[in-house]
């Protein structure tokens, strides 16, 4: 099974959110191995990965993928810290993507691959968001872990 999540890099998130999504976890997988596609660049990224790294203490067949929209510096300087945090840096083909669009073009290729999505969106733009629609249009099954009264439209 693969998991991937989605959420405002800005989301302030608790131990109770911790908690909420690591039982959602529990119970979308039943305990089998998963393949967690992470990408680690905000507050909310960092919530999936404490997450996915809780399970895996519980579940070491589990694996946590950093998939990485770019192949440059910047990936170049983070290279130490990524091998250490992760069991496998993927790459999806991007290179004809335009810098500025890789970001977006990683998170469609997540969707695609996931079996299951996560995500915290509690605004109707941004990256979050447009992952979100991006999965419900390709009839992924998600939560959104936003507890407001929200919908997608």
């Amino acid at each position: 099974m693969v998991i991937t999540f989605f959420g405002h890099s800005s989301t302030i998130y608790s131990d109770i959110d911790e908690k909420r999504l690591l039982e959602q976890i529990e119970k979308i997988t039943k305990g089998d191995d998963v393949d967690f596609y992470l990408g680690g660049y905000g507050n909310f990224d960092a919530l999936a990965k404490n997450c996915a790294k809780q399970y895996k203490i519980c579940h070491p067949n589990a694996r946590m993928i950093f998939v990485t929209p770019y192949l440059n510096k910047w990936l170049d300087e983070r290279k130490d810290y990524i091998e250490k945090e992760y069991d496998e840096i993927l790459y999806p083909e991007l290179e004809q993507t335009p810098l500025k669009f890789a970001i977006s073009k990683r998170n469609e290729w997540m969707v695609k691959q996931a079996d299951y999505v996560f995500a915290y969106v509690n605004t109707h733009y941004g990256g979050a968001y447009n992952a979100l629609l991006y999965a419900a249009k390709h009839n992924k099954p998600y939560t959104n872990l936003y507890s407001g009264n929200y919908e997608l439209y």
